[in-house]
């Protein structure tokens, strides 16, 4: 009795290097892009939360209400008003660029540039805001 074996034939194996294909979001610009766009939107959600609990604390107790906005005026609240406003300005900015990809072929196929738009532009935004809203806090 002979014995056969029979050998399954196997895809050539991909090069390590070759990057997948088929979306814009993997691991370039068009992936940033989408994790930014969530991260910034759950801690404006958070922010907008927070926001909504502690105004509604002068109903309740002025006392209380007055002094959750004495912390607030903390130089580290300060920082944190920074980190607020470049979230909005990013995820304001990026939603945006999201429309125009979703509605115009051509901005699709210039993703990548828009995205670096965005970001410029929230530098710019950013570097005119924090200078000034800095000079408020720690002047106090």
């Amino acid at each position: 009795m002979s014995t056969t074996t029979t050998r399954t034939p196997t895809a050539p194996e991909k090069p390590a290097t070759e990057k997948p294909g088929g979306t814009l979001y993997r691991g370039r610009e068009g992936m940033w892009s989408w994790v930014l766009h969530r991260i910034t939107g759950v801690a404006i959600f958070f922010f907008l939360l927070v926001h909504i609990l502690d105004t509604s604390l002068v109903r309740v107790s002025p006392e209380a209400y007055n002094a959750v906005i004495a912390a607030y005026q903390t130089p580290i609240m300060g920082l944190g008003e920074v980190a607020l406003v470049g979230a909005i300005v990013f995820h304001a900015y990026n939603g945006i660029r999201v429309i125009l990809v979703d509605f115009w072929s051509w901005a699709t196929r210039n993703q990548k540039v828009l995205f670096y738009v965005v970001i410029g532009l929230w530098v710019l935004t950013m570097l005119a805001f924090t200078p000034r809203h800095l000079i408020n806090v720690f002047s106090h």
